[in-house]
């Protein structure tokens, strides 16, 4: 499916009037937001540690409920990085820093990159930061054999969802990017340090063993989740790419950004970052205003939503055809061999 559907620049220009009403954070619920998800993982934790002697069943259980609510956390760390969830810089930088420690991800370094991915997302001349990895056919094609197998082998759900995220968030995020400025650098040793005192005191409470396969469980649950909503957030039928000057900021996000209509517990958990075109058109605006704000202007309704089930088609998405500027599968390029081929003989 091609993107003629999405309007233009000038349909899209009335945006900042739209979301101004709803970039101004909110106090209590800011408070209500960290106590019913910081306050429940913690609590889960005491309960798992209360199971342990009980049911084994039970601890794996309330374990993949503690990832859920990891997932909710980092929500609220990504929005204090945006300076969105309180009104005072100070308190998003304490509440990011603390969060950070629980999703093991450094505030101010995660901040920086993912500035970057807000100013350059569905740019296709300035992908390769804090995206999902994404060539275009001809570059999969010009590729060598080894950078194919390293693409098909990134794209292999099972890397995807379970290996990259563990590796993402223990070992990729303990070290910093030598583009880095000073404070980012700073925020990755100091969280290295917070969590290594967690979970050498949980070690003591849990026993190294007990806590180890407990911690790994949230993760892996957490950051499958994570990564999941991250993909289909960006990869999905109908998504806007552009380079350079052709390349529009409001565009892009309504876009290039999926509207990802979810279950209601699901979207709670997911801390309503299924309006995700939203949160692209305006960082500023806390993820608790992001639905007030779709159902308030019917340009953010135009915007086609992807349901769950629906968004199980973006696993068959692998490449970007800039020809008919559409994401593809690995099945176009037999296609597209079959194609050359016939042309070939013919010639």
């Amino acid at each position: 499916m091609e993107n003629s559907s999405n309007p233009s620049a000038t349909e899209t220009s009335n945006w900042r009037a739209a979301v101004a009403h709803f970039q101004k954070p909110a106090l209590r619920r800011a408070l209500w937001q960290t106590t019913n998800s910081v306050g429940s993982y913690c609590l889960l934790w005491f309960l798992i540690y209360w199971s342990l002697d009980l049911s084994l069943w039970l601890t794996l259980a309330l374990t993949i409920l503690a990832g859920g609510f990891l997932v909710r956390i980092f929500i609220i760390f990504h929005d204090c990085g945006h300076g969105s969830f309180f009104a005072s810089r100070r308190a998003n930088h304490i509440l990011g820093f603390i969060t950070g420690v629980l999703t093991f991800t450094p505030y101010h370094h995660w901040r920086w990159e993912h500035s970057l991915h807000h100013a350059t997302s569905s740019d296709l001349d300035k992908r390769g930061v804090g995206d999902i990895w994404t060539m275009t056919v001809q570059e999969y094609l010009e590729s060598t054999r080894w950078k194919r197998f390293a693409y098909r082998l990134a794209r292999n759900p099972v890397v995807l969802l379970l290996i990259a995220p563990l590796f993402l968030f223990l070992i990729r995020e303990r070290f910093s990017s030598p583009k880095a400025g000073k404070r980012a650098r700073h925020s990755v040793y100091w969280t290295n340090l917070a969590i290594l005192l967690m979970a050498g005191g949980l070690s003591s409470i849990f026993g190294i063993k007990a806590y180890l396969c407990i911690q790994l469980t949230i993760i892996a649950v957490s950051g499958g989740a994570g990564v999941w909503l991250f993909y289909v957030q960006h990869q999905f039928e109908g998504v806007y790419w552009e380079r350079g000057d052709d390349w529009d900021f409001a565009t892009a996000a309504l876009y290039g950004s999926s509207f990802y209509r979810l279950p209601k517990v699901l979207q709670w958990f997911s801390g309503n970052i299924g309006f995700h075109h939203i949160h692209h058109l305006s960082s500023r605006i806390p993820n608790y205003n992001l639905e007030s704000c779709h159902q308030a202007d019917p340009l953010f309704q135009s915007v086609k939503p992807i349901t769950f089930w629906g968004s199980l088609r973006s696993f068959t998405f692998r490449l970007w055809d800039e020809e008919h500027r559409q994401l593809v599968g690995f099945s176009h390029l037999r296609a597209l061999r079959r194609a050359n081929a016939s042309t070939g003989k013919n010639q």
